[in-house]
């Protein structure tokens, strides 16, 4: 049921309505209530347009099912879950039933026709009948016993499930499934013992449950559906964890619905209630129609008939004396007057079709007879059907002049016949235009309801049938149904003009009894779908003798009745008579089965409780396992136990409900003072601007005196308050600045002055004065144009990082407590729209543990954050008594992991010009066809195309606008922004060429036109539908279903998941017998527990994820099971997403694509793969193995050979996330018994191992380069940061400086120049015999090697000015104007690299802080590892940091072929390359010229020239000096108490 665009409507006027749901964002709920009819819907026929689309019914519950697991993961009610199927509906909606399922047939049959035409097999299988959803077929029935089976399987395995009570009411339950929940909640509310301040959530597609969620009169009410996304090319998810799911807030409609009607507030002579205003909107709904009665003349909510009907009720409500709806009862004489000033509409609308009545009689010299008025017959576009031309031509037969002057006629002996008062004094153009109106409603009701004649009795019948429909849906929607034989006899609804005179009816209804199963299938279905009922029943819908076949048309008409999509469209099938259709149905029942007998019957709704016995086993109805302890407890509860007496009825909102109480997360305007007004605005709510009105809310300042910025720092740095209002969430205030300065927090337990936080002060000039503007224009623009809020001028901005979560902490070993987790990127807020302080708003909810003991039971899993051989291993608590020691006894079972190994350039990506040439075409034309290309039907018109028909031809493989491309087809290159093709893409493009030839030879002739007409490409073929054929030829491609995803994600191709699943699958069968169990006293903080966490809370902030990286799943409340480990196969980069808060922007994360070991239910599938097991997951639901445990570097490529070619994955010129420092490669053996000794003996393992190993080598060259380092750069008194304020005033230095010194600078510089040019040609011969060897035996060690490019001569050109600071995605919304917009990863690194200068000089004794912890389990807790690895760039350039160097035609490379051999960093690096020398030949010396150990420096830190030293001499030589050295300093004495410092040790 619904209104057929109401939903977009209301949330584009009221833009803060919908919400984009973030799991950490949800607020509580307790009850959950879902409509279930929309997810069978969804799971079983997701594509009504494939012909060949087939679906096994098995599939169908495995998706039902997961997709109820995913929306209960989503809410988390606490109290009750609420199932509900559409039973027997009452007669009213059968009429709407009925004509939908006749049309769904029709449409079905044709598009099996269209396809056995033009030749296509389609398949064996039955397709599946969507009409089998209708109580009383054998698929309700099975669905019934599954859903059954679901929700015990549930509640016996699921503790989320077991805590709340579970309420499935079926189709056996008769009502529809909105109104069985409706019917519950008036119950509900109707109990001593009910909570007023019950907090609900309704998912539901139907837009009508807007309507319904309101006439609760709850104050904590909201609504759950799926994100809405208009326009041709938007693509529907395909699971669940795909889809985004979209919060509708009624308490924020409720304050939105009271600025609407603001201004007759003051005006009314009966007491203002904003709850009675929101009935009588209510009731204003019904008048644009719904699924009970159709909707009035001209009332087209497109056509703006909801704002024409708000003032009209604030024009009518100040004159009369109380409210129209009174709580469901309809108040006859004030909804007269009410209807009378709204029928002033009628003319308004009629002067149109005065007009064109006007221009007909002008040119043709009479009135258009009966059928020259197409604007009242079906599918109408213009007002005649008509020739001028013609008619004057051709004068009409004697047959038709004589039929036309007939109806002349009467038309006139009728308003002759009508009292002649009312045109007395009026002027003759007046009268002719009253006369017209009347003629016109005549016409309408001749033609629409197929009256032989107009009378005052048919008028007031019309009237009567009309305002009883009104009354009708108010009692249903607020006391229950009133009458379940009662529905509306007409397909249209009379002029508002003539429902008049009814004030003094009396409206009753008789409530009868609900329709049995069967009956309600033979009211609805059409014959084509008489399989769904029982053989018996046959006869009646397709027996020619049947009394009642009549009822059931093959061929019927539709009327678009002044809509626009055929879907809206009124079918014109008879009613059916109730008691024509019982009666010849009672022959039929002595033949039906026991079976059919007990379909045919109503049924209780199930009620459901968790009990602590077990109930035994119970047997699955099919496909799935039985439940072996079954803890759910089954009541039946029947429909009239759940009639509410009138007199019991509470009506509107509850007088104890807290309605100034804050509820987090349930978004309330209260906190500020604002005033609203309605403009066309095009606030952006969804894809698009919105087309109509929007309510602007205006902010008002308490007071127009601006605060000082310090006045404003000291009372909010480090305060906690709240933000993004009117969704108003708690941010951590970091920073506050105005235009000329920024004040930062600091510590006040650090530095307390007076007891008031102290701040640092710095000024907002140069680049970040350019900043701060460039903020503080997107906090306005945002504000306005997403949310529809206008912060006036904004002059301080309050920057804040928002909570996003909890987490439990033992304090002082012996209680729990439960600490607030903040983002890591801040956002900027206008310091106008912030609310400092609601706390006493607030309900606080005690917290769920209290003691370790209780938070840490025995027999609990947890994992194990330890870096080394058990990270990621998930544990068992053995004993948490000893928690008072900080540590947890656990038992663990390790096992090893197995070694992803990448299978590259399986499927390369090509440039335009190569895959265009491979097609044939030019890259121009490439280009085109693979994305969109719009053919407008029928011959070429100089009519404007927006409004005309389109067709889309073209491939719709890119989308520049959106950012996203399609997997296998197209990607984007990062650096050139080019687009890339794969082969897949380049055979798709030639079968299209050789399908449809001649659409291409004429696309070719005319390739810069931007739409293009059915007659240029085929002349001789128009009106053939052949625009359609191709787009039907396109839709059964494999393309068309294709993922799309955000432009700069990484992903494998099909072929090479394969190939990396068969080698996983072979390790893990060799490996499964290497476990063993050890038990370890492990320190509770590095224990994970996913129950100690809320919210978006990564179990190990300090991890980052790669593609092939080894994980596992640590959340209990998502589909993948518990424990699971996988791969990594793809990274996608956060979607573009119109949020309602900016921070969510900021800090969007990459979801993650795992392939996992195992197959499970609810995992999607992937081409290649039969069975299902992958998976998307967030960051917060697992753990990374290959970080913990670095095996990142242990990743290998199939095959020994680099091949220079454009599909080599090159190096990249920026260092990754990972542990690519200078002990990236290096770490302790493996065959040490405990972590104890590894972690004792790590440093003498370095030392005495392999006096040949790179790590080591490297780490004794870093060593005397350190100690080689020259007095002038330790006595340098110049800051290395000042010196590198500007790049480019450095370049303007060195030359001068070469000026001035040509004996030294200069000759040094082109004593390296000729060098390098000298040693170019033996460079190519040494980079072949290094990549010949670079898989079969460890390579020699390369300085720089993260720098280097062996191929950079088939490389694109580097851009000149890349975007420093931010990463590069290429044109888009994602590009954000202030670098605080960068992800979060790259927020920490910035900021590292900000605080400690990369070129800075380190003292000579001061160790690097990069090698300050040679092995992660020595670093400290609070020191990230990644942050502090910056890249070594050249001291003239500004940082590329997060800005990937790579080639066109590769993305993201597997981190073994960036890191084939150990990386040589060297961290105290002082040497500047040549600034005329380009960047690619610089690194490229670097790889060959630069060994291993020291070096002599010339004038300015260049190396001076050196014969290239001898194999073995320069390791050796380090080695001795490094063994000297280490004797010579000093030794740290370690500790005896060795376990005191280990995260864990052996039991």
């Amino acid at each position: 049921m619904g209104v057929p665009k109401f939903f977009r409507y209301t949330s584009e006027r009221y833009p803060c309505l919908n919400e984009l749901v973030k799991q950490y964002q949800i607020p509580d709920f307790d009850n959950m209530y879902l409509d279930m009819n929309g997810i069978i819907h969804n799971c079983s026929h997701p594509d009504d347009s494939n012909p060949h689309f087939r679906i096994t019914e098995e599939k169908i519950i495995q998706d039902i099912f997961h997709y109820l697991g995913i929306l209960f993961q989503i809410i988390k009610p606490k109290k009750l879950f609420f199932m509900a199927i559409d039973g027997v509906a009452p007669r009213a909606k059968m009429n709407q039933q009925r004509g939908r399922r006749f049309r769904s047939a029709r449409e079905a049959e044709k598009l099996e026709e269209e396809a056995k035409s033009k030749g296509e097999v389609l398949p064996t299988e039955k397709r599946f009948d969507s009409n089998c959803i209708t109580p009383g077929t054998v698929f309700m029935a099975r669905l019934h016993e599954q859903l059954k089976y679901f929700v015990k399987h549930k509640m016996s395995t699921d503790p989320l499930w077991s805590k709340v009570k579970v309420i499935l009411s079926g189709h056996e339950t008769p009502g529809e499934g909105e109104h069985k929940i409706m019917d519950y909640i008036r119950w509900s509310r109707s109990q001593p013992d009910y909570d007023p301040n019950t907090r609900h959530c309704l998912y539901g597609l139907d837009a009508d449950l807007i309507m319904l969620g309101m006439c609760t009169h709850e104050p904590h009410f909201a609504l759950l559906r799926e994100e809405v996304k208009f326009g041709k090319t938007t693509q529907r998810a395909t699971c669940p964890e795909e889809t985004n799911f979209y919060l509708l807030h009624l308490s924020l409609l409720r304050e939105y619905l009271e600025q609407e009607f603001i201004e007759i507030k003051d005006k009314l002579p009966f007491p203002y209630d904003i709850e009675k205003i929101v009935d009588d909107w209510v009731l204003m709904g019904f008048l644009v129609g719904n699924d009970f009665i159709p909707n009035l003349p001209n009332m087209h909510i497109s056509n703006d008939a909801l704002p024409v009907l708000y003032k009209t009720y604030m024009t009518v409500l100040p004159t009369l004396d109380g409210y129209i709806n009174e709580a469901g009862d309809l108040n006859l004489a004030r909804f007269e007057a009410f209807m009378q000033e709204l029928a002033k509409i009628d003319k308004e609308k009629f002067q149109d079709t005065y007009a064109d009545l006007k221009y007909f009689e002008g040119k043709t010299g009479r009135r258009p007879n009966a059928n020259e008025r197409r604007e009242y017959k079906p599918n109408n576009d213009d007002t005649f059907n008509v020739n001028v031309d013609d008619i004057k031509a051709n004068a009409p037969d004697d047959a038709l002049q004589a039929l036309i002057n007939r109806t002349q006629e009467m038309y006139f002996d009728d308003v002759d016949n009508e009292e002649d008062e009312e045109y007395e004094e009026t002027s003759d153009e007046e009268a002719t235009f009253e006369m017209e109106f009347k003629l016109h409603k005549k016409d309408y009701y001749m033609n629409k309801l197929d009256y032989s004649a107009v009378t005052a009795e048919v008028l007031a019948d019309q009237a009567e049938g009309y305002v009883r429909a009104i009354q009708w849906n108010l009692f249903y929607y607020y006391k229950g149904c009133p009458s379940w034989c009662w529905y509306y006899p007409h397909h249209y609804a009379p002029y508002i003009s003539d429902i008049k005179g009814f004030k003094d009816l009396k409206i009753e209804f008789e409530l009868g009894e609900p329709f049995k199963p069967f009956e309600q299938l033979l009211a609805v279905l059409p014959s084509a779908s008489k399989h769904l009922l029982p053989a018996p029943f046959h006869d009646l819908m397709t027996d020619e003798d049947s009394p009642i076949v009549h009822y059931y048309p093959i061929n019927f008409e539709t009327d678009l009745n002044g809509k626009r999509n055929d879907w809206e469209a009124v079918v014109l099938i008879p009613f059916i008579d109730e008691v024509n259709l019982l009666s010849a149905m009672t022959p039929c029942y002595q033949r039906l089965t026991e079976e059919e007998l007990n379909r045919n019957t109503h049924g209780p709704m199930l009620v459901y409780n968790w009990t602590k016995e077990s109930l035994g086993t119970v047997e699955a109805p099919e496909y799935f396992p039985a439940i072996q302890d079954c803890h759910a407890v089954e009541k039946k509860v029947y429909r009239k136990e759940l009639d509410v007496p009138e007199h019991v009825l509470k009506r509107g909102m509850l007088p104890n409900a807290k309605r100034d109480m804050m509820y987090p997360g349930f978004p309330t305007m209260r906190h500020l003072k604002y005033k609203t007004t309605l403009k066309k605005c095009k606030v952006k709510v969804f894809d698009q601007p919105s087309r109509n009105e929007n309510m602007m809310v205006e902010l008002i300042r308490e007071s127009n005196t601006e605060q000082q910025l310090e006045k404003i720092a000291q009372d909010y740095l480090g305060k906690v308050i709240w933000v993004g209002w009117p969704h108003l969430t708690k941010a951590k205030v970091i920073s506050v600045s105005n235009e000329k300065t920024r004040l930062h927090h600091v510590d006040h337990q650090n530095n307390n002055v007076n007891g008031t936080p102290s701040y640092t002060t710095e000024s907002n000039f140069g680049n970040l004065h350019k900043q701060w503007i460039s903020e503080r224009s997107t906090i306005i623009e945002h504000n306005q144009n997403r949310l529809g809020i206008e912060l006036g001028n904004v002059n301080v901005i309050i920057h804040a990082v928002n909570l996003k979560g909890y987490k439990y902490l033992i304090q002082d070993n012996t209680q729990m407590v439960f600490e607030p987790e903040w983002c890591s990127v801040a956002c900027g807020y206008a310091y106008q729209a912030v609310v400092r302080d609601v706390s006493e708003h607030v309900i606080q909810e005690a917290g769920k543990f209290s003691t370790p003991q209780e938070a840490y039971p025995v027999g609990s899993n947890v994992f194990l954050l330890t870096q080394g051989q058990y990270y990621g291993c998930m544990a068992t608590v053995v004993d948490s008594e000893a928690v008072r020691s900080g540590r947890i006894k656990v038992q663990v079972t390790e096992q090893t992991e197995p070694t992803p190994v990448a299978h590259a350039n399986i499927c390369p990506y090509r440039s335009a010009n190569h895959a265009a040439a491979s097609c044939g075409i030019s890259p121009q034309f490439l280009s085109r066809i693979t994305g969109t290309v719009l053919v407008v039907s029928g011959q070429r018109n100089t009519l404007p195309t927006e409004t005309q028909n389109k067709v889309n031809v073209g491939l719709n493989l890119k989308f520049n606008k959106k950012n996203q491309e399609v997997s296998g087809y197209t990607r984007r290159c990062p650096v050139s922004n080019t687009w890339l093709y794969s082969q897949r893409c380049i055979d798709l493009v030639k079968s299209y060429e050789q399908q449809f030839p001649e659409l291409f030879d004429k696309l070719a002739e005319s390739m810069y036109n931007d739409i293009f007409f059915e007659s240029d490409i085929w002349p001789n073929e128009v009106g053939e539908k052949k625009p359609q054929e191709v787009q039907a030829w396109l839709k059964a491609q494999p393309h068309s279903s294709a993922a799309r995803r955000e432009c700069g994600s990484d992903a494998l191709e099909p072929e090479e998941m394969k190939a990396l699943f068969n080698s996983l699958d072979k390790q893990l069968h060799e490996l499964k017998d290497n476990e063993k169990t050890v038990t370890l006293h492990v320190k509770w903080n590095l224990l994970y527990k996913p129950e100690l966490h809320e919210g978006n809370v990564q179990p190990d902030p300090k991890a980052d994820f790669k593609m092939y990286d080894r994980v596992v799943c640590v959340a209990r409340s998502i589909t993948a099971p518990f424990g699971a480990k996988g791969t990594i196969t793809a990274v996608y980069q956060p979607p573009q997403s119109n949020t309602v808060r900016l921070a969510d922007k900021l800090n969007a994360e990459p979801t993650y694509q795992v392939m996992f070991d195992e197959p499970f239910p609810g995992a999607s599938p992937e081409e290649l793969f039969e069975e299902h097991r992958f998976y998307r997951m967030l960051p917060t639901n697992m753990l990374n193995i290959s970080y913990g445990r670095k095996l990142r570097n242990a990743v290998t490529v199939a095959g020994a050979q680099e091949t220079q070619s454009t599909n080599k994955t090159p190096n990249l010129l920026r260092r990754d996330d990972g542990h690519n420092s200078a002990f990236a490669s290096y770490s302790p053996t493996r065959d040490q018994k405990t972590p104890v000794s590894e972690t004792r003996n790590n440093t003498a393992s370095a030392s005495t191992d392999n006096p040949q190993d790179n790590a080591t080598q490297l780490l004794r060259s870093l060593l005397n380069i350190s100690q080689g380092e020259t007095d002038s750069n330790k006595k340098s008194g110049k800051n290395a940061r000042d010196q590198n304020q500007s790049w480019r005033a450095k370049n303007d230095n060195q030359q001068q400086q070469q000026q001035q010194q040509p004996n030294s600078q200069t000759s040094e510089f082109w004593k390296l120049f000729t060098r390098s040019q000298q040693q170019q040609p033996s460079q190519p011969q040494n980079w072949r015999k290094e990549q010949n060897g670079t898989f079969n035996r460890a390579p020699p060690p390369q300085v720089y090697q993260e720098w280097t490019n062996r191929s950079f001569k088939n490389q694109p050109p580097v851009p000149p000015y890349p975007t420093f600071g931010q990463p590069f995605q290429g044109p888009g919304p994602n590009q954000i104007p202030f670098p605080a917009f960068n992800n979060a990863h790259f927020q920490r690194n910035h900021n590292a690299m900000r605080q400690h200068p990369q070129n800075q000089p380190h003292p000579q004794n001061q160790p690097h802080p990069q090698n300050q912890h040679p092995h992660p389990q020595q670093q400290p807790q609070n020191q990230h590892p990644h942050p502090q690895q910056h890249p070594q760039f050249p001291q003239h350039l500004p940082s590329v940091a997060g800005v990937a160097l790579a080639p066109s035609w590769n993305k993201n490379p597997p981190e073994n072929q960036v890191q084939s051999a150990p990386t040589h960093n060297a961290p105290n690096n002082t040497e500047k390359p040549n600034p005329f020398v380009p960047l690619q030949v610089q690194t490229s010396q670097r790889r060959v010229h630069n060994p291993p150990g020291p070096q002599r420096r010339g004038a300015e830190g260049l190396p001076a020239p050196q014969p290239a030293p001898v194999q073995g001499h320069s390791s050796s030589h380090s080695t001795f000096r490094q063994q000297e050295d280490s004797s010579k300093r000093p030794q740290r004495k370690k500790k005896p108490r060795v376990a005191a410092n280990l995260p864990f040790q052996m039991d």
